[in-house]
């Protein structure tokens, strides 16, 4: 008999979750919602740092009004023409920059520069500086400051986007920012031509590669050539509460005999059980198994770290060799070199969630 009951009220929570699935997808059906995919900054070209002077005028010129006196949805509200259809519609994270930019790839890019002449965006607009459009590379995109760094949730309804701004440590319980070292103007060691900067974006894409395959939010620092200021790096694991920061540099020396890999850490923030010591160790111990190298062991940042030494969060830089040395000037220029160094970082980052963090 009690078996009877329990088949029936199985039978009735079967029925009525598949009755509620099917009001859902009805409802959405009939409203014609679409869930808008975002694109994260490591993904996209970055803006580079610092507005140009063009730049400046066209968000003086191309403003996008702000309405806050509606502030009755959770929602900011950006709307748009009745043209533009949801897959003309992209989502940019430059979570750098603290920017979301909504881009629209209308065929008709003048007719959608006039509606946002004279439509402004509304709702909850608490964490939007301000908004400004512009045209570039065939497409029309909407770009606004905001007050910190986010991750966006959004549907796209009676063409109109709403955007949800949620902390990132909300969505994600692994977070992480990886900081490739230089850029820009600031090319790092350089030797027969060879720049730090570019071996340690190479190890940044090769690292990414492997870390998009887990459940671990990265956040990058840069993926291209432009030089965030250490102030925006520190920033940045701040803003996203992240785990850790893991620092990618290239080793330089007055000796050409000097090599080997080393791993610097911040002495001047402690943190009980996992801090900046523990990840030091943990990245020179798996980067030196990787790419079966010598261990020069850890070494304290220098007071003038404007990186390591501000950071709030558990900190380390992995310095991957010395460009200074004619062998790992060679080995450092190698695919299957970087990919190894990558390798290492890797494991490292999984053993510290696995040994400290879990």
């Amino acid at each position: 008999m009690q078996q009877k009951n329990l088949m029936r009220r199985t039978a009735i929570y079967c029925i009525l979750f598949a009755l509620t699935a099917m009001g859902v997808m009805l409802y959405y059906s009939a409203n014609k919602i679409i869930v808008v995919a975002d694109v994260a900054q490591d993904e996209v070209v970055q803006s580079q740092e610092g507005a140009t002077g063009t730049e400046t005028e066209a968000a003086d010129k191309n403003h996008i009004e702000i309405d806050r006196s509606s502030q009755n949805t959770n929602y900011f509200c950006i709307p748009l023409p009745d043209t533009v259809k949801a897959e003309e519609v992209t989502i940019e994270n430059h979570y750098m920059d603290q920017e979301l930019w909504v881009s629209i790839a209308p065929k008709e890019i003048r007719e959608q520069e006039q509606f946002y002449e004279s439509h402004s965006v509304y709702g909850n607009c608490e964490n939007v500086l301000n908004g400004h459009f512009e045209v570039e590379k065939e497409r029309l995109c909407l770009r606004f400051a905001l007050n910190d760094v986010y991750e966006y949730q959004s549907i796209f309804e009676n063409n109109t986007l709403y955007i949800a701004f949620v902390p990132p440590k909300e969505v994600y319980d692994k977070i992480v920012v990886i900081d490739p070292a230089y850029g820009g103007e600031d090319n790092g060691v350089t030797a027969e031509g060879v720049q730090a900067k570019d071996i340690t974006l190479e190890i940044a894409r090769a690292l990414k590669a492997k870390l998009d395959d887990t459940d671990i939010k990265v956040y990058y620092t840069r993926m291209d050539d432009s030089n965030p200021a250490d102030e925006s790096r520190v920033k940045l694991a701040a803003a996203t509460k992240a785990d850790m920061l893991v620092r990618i540099e290239v080793g330089g020396a007055d000796s050409s005999k000097t090599y080997g890999t080393e791993a610097v850490y911040n002495s001047r923030f402690f943190i009980p059980g996992f801090g900046s010591v523990e990840l030091a160790d943990l990245l020179e111990r798996e980067v030196v198994t990787a790419i079966s190298g010598k261990a020069n062991g850890l070494v304290e940042a220098a007071e003038e770290d404007g990186v390591l030494g501000e950071a709030t969060v558990p900190a380390a830089a992995i310095k991957v060799g010395y460009l200074t040395n004619g062998q790992e000037l060679i080995l450092l220029q190698r695919q299957d070199y970087i990919e190894r160094i990558a390798d290492g970082i890797y494991q490292a980052v999984l053993k510290a969630y696995e040994q400290y963090l879990d």
